[in-house]
């Protein structure tokens, strides 16, 4: 197989700074080397930015720019499904723009998973750190009543075959983060730590529960391959302090790769040339590393 791969790319919402990343991956070398990008947008493939874009019309409102880039994820996806590219990097999308265009999930491992029929967890990945979000899109209140025994099994699995298939690790050491400040402290800060995370860890092969507060820094110093989040905030925060501009979104178990940065549309920033590319070309370089590992099993 050449060192190239072809990986489908989606502007995300194009009223932010999507586009802009997009393009400047698009001209550089070091991205050109390693793959070919496809961009999609709603209703075509192979497009140039500009074409993408003027899909995506980008003076739309939520509703609109939300439902276009929902289907040009969808056009995606049927490119990988079909064999057509080999994975899929994705510019970031507005959530509430999501949902007010007609796609009712939290962000787009809820959609991928949809739309592949497949189990998949969020893992957050640079070289300092991974982190697994064990509940993804939530409001913190409904936390506890989501994170269940075989939520946290599911997510562990999903987990230890992404790193083993992805990323060479015959037997990932992987670290289950408390809920609780302390882990509970013995029960004085809740239970739920000794009642339901402990037995659940036991049950899926993790290490832990250990405290929120020195679990990444244990993982980050290399006693653990991964880390698994009890929800997004607690997971999201410790791998963008440790590596915001370099982590990358990788969702496993789909059958195909698909990563993408690790930030948000920055609707603010759009237009104004002041948007950092960084992680988009990581998300690039990443995917286009997995697409050659699975293309040589």
């Amino acid at each position: 197989m050449s060192s190239r791969v072809r990986l489908a790319v989606t502007l995300g919402d194009p009223r932010g700074i999507g586009p802009e990343i997009v393009e400047r991956a698009a001209r550089d070398a070091a991205v050109l080397a390693v793959a070919e990008l496809v961009l999609v947008g709603p209703r075509g493939a192979g497009l140039t930015v500009q074409e993408a874009v003027g899909e995506g019309t980008p003076g739309a409102g939520a509703a609109l720019a939300g439902a276009l880039a929902g289907l040009a994820i969808e056009r995606a996806v049927a490119l990988a499904a079909d064999g057509a590219v080999q994975g899929i990097v994705t510019a970031p999308i507005d959530k509430s723009a999501l949902l007010a265009g007609g796609f009712d999930y939290p962000g787009h491992t809820e959609l991928l998973a949809h739309l592949t029929g497949s189990r998949v967890a969020m893992m957050l990945a640079s070289d300092r750190l991974r982190v697994v979000l064990a509940t993804t899109h939530i409001p913190l209140r409904e936390v506890t009543r989501a994170l269940t025994r075989d939520t946290i099994v599911e997510v562990a699995g999903v987990t230890r075959r992404g790193l083993q298939e992805w990323y060479g690790l015959a037997t990932p050491r992987i670290a289950l983060c408390a809920l609780n400040p302390h882990a509970g402290d013995g029960g004085r800060f809740g239970r739920e730590d000794d009642e339901l995370l402990a037995p659940a860890a036991r049950s899926a092969g993790l290490a832990g529960p250990f405290p929120a507060d020195t679990v990444f820094v244990r993982a980050i110093r290399g006693e653990f391959d991964a880390v698994i989040a009890p929800y997004h905030d607690v997971g999201m925060t410790a791998i963008k302090v440790a590596s915001f501009g370099s982590a990358v979104n990788v969702t496993l178990g789909l059958p195909f790769p698909r990563t993408s940065p690790d930030h948000g549309t920055a609707l603010d920033l759009a237009g104004r040339g002041l948007a950092d590319p960084s992680s988009f070309i990581a998300a690039v370089f990443e995917c286009a590393r997995i697409a050659r590992v699975l293309a040589g099993r």
